[in-house]
């Protein structure tokens, strides 16, 4: 977890603390980003699956029988029909499933299809689709080291000026794949650190958002940190004012499984100082 700071109060210290160990253990648990072993981009009509060489969908060794299903993709819906015989649930209802309908991860709660020990459901970037995989007996999960972070200091916590726009505007944000998606930001944050004023512009992630998302990268970034950047969580603006602390910066799930489709940050949210808080990159301490 890092060595703390002596000048750190107790009572904050104790907060960082308990938001790590619960960061760790999202992390690892069924539905982290640590099971998540596969990434497969739908083709309009079917889309066969199982573990034998010849289905679209090629499934992990012994994961699955050979020939186990067909995701249908039919003008932006998809559906899912399984092989006689094969054992399927639908968000674990314990009704054997045969076929159904399964709504994407841009629609509330999104269909999961269980099977064995693998979980699949669809997620929708720009116009494409995909089925997102997780397995929970993962290569990623089983040889996971623990997460490593800078010394809490409680001077990396700073109350910032929040300047909204006088009406919410859409702002590119890149991702990995090389697409770029609009995203809803309602102002920006300014604030003073180590000397320097700055400012970065938070996104909602989702409609009805109830925190600031904030996608920045800084000079640690590709030494000490993720090289494409760090995330990080704010509450909403209160009288004009947006806390912001970097102890709770975290890395994007990109450094922990090739199957992510990460943002990246938007113009305006590089920063030219090093933010020397919050977690490091994966396997540096």
């Amino acid at each position: 977890m890092g060595i703390v700071m002596a000048s750190t109060g107790g009572a904050y210290l104790e907060e960082i603390e308990k938001w790590r160990t619960q960061r760790e253990t999202r992390l690892k648990s069924d539905t982290g980003w640590l099971t998540v072993a596969g990434l497969f981009w739908l083709k309009e009509g079917d889309n066969r699956f199982g573990t034998a060489p010849e289905n679209d969908i090629v499934l992990p060794e012994g994961s699955a029988p050979p020939r186990a299903g067909v995701f249908l993709l039919q003008q932006g819906r998809c559906s899912v029909t399984i092989e006689p015989g094969v054992a399927a649930t639908l968000q674990g209802n314990p009704a054997p499933l045969t076929t159904a309908s399964l709504r994407d991860d841009t629609q509330p709660e999104p269909e999961v299809l269980e099977m064995g020990r693998l979980r699949m459901f669809v997620i929708k970037r720009g116009e494409r689709f995909a089925i997102r995989m997780r397995d929970l007996d993962s290569q990623m999960r089983k040889e996971f080291t623990g997460l490593h972070w800078y010394p809490i200091e409680e001077s990396w916590r700073v109350t910032a000026r929040f300047e909204p726009f006088d009406a919410p505007r859409e702002i590119p944000v890149p991702n990995i794949l090389g697409e770029t998606e609009k995203m809803p930001s309602p102002g920006v944050v300014r604030f003073e650190l180590r000397g320097r004023s700055l400012s970065l512009q938070p996104v909602m992630e989702t409609p009805g958002a109830r925190q600031l998302f904030f996608i920045f990268k800084d000079t640690t970034a590709g030494k000490a940190t993720y090289g494409a950047g760090r995330f990080l969580y704010a509450d909403l603006p209160a009288d004009g004012k947006v806390v912001l602390d970097f102890n709770k910066a975290y890395t994007p799930p990109c450094a922990f499984t090739p199957y992510a489709t990460c943002p990246l940050p938007p113009e305006g949210n590089r920063l030219d100082i090093p933010i020397e808080a919050g977690e490091l990159n994966y396997g540096t301490h």
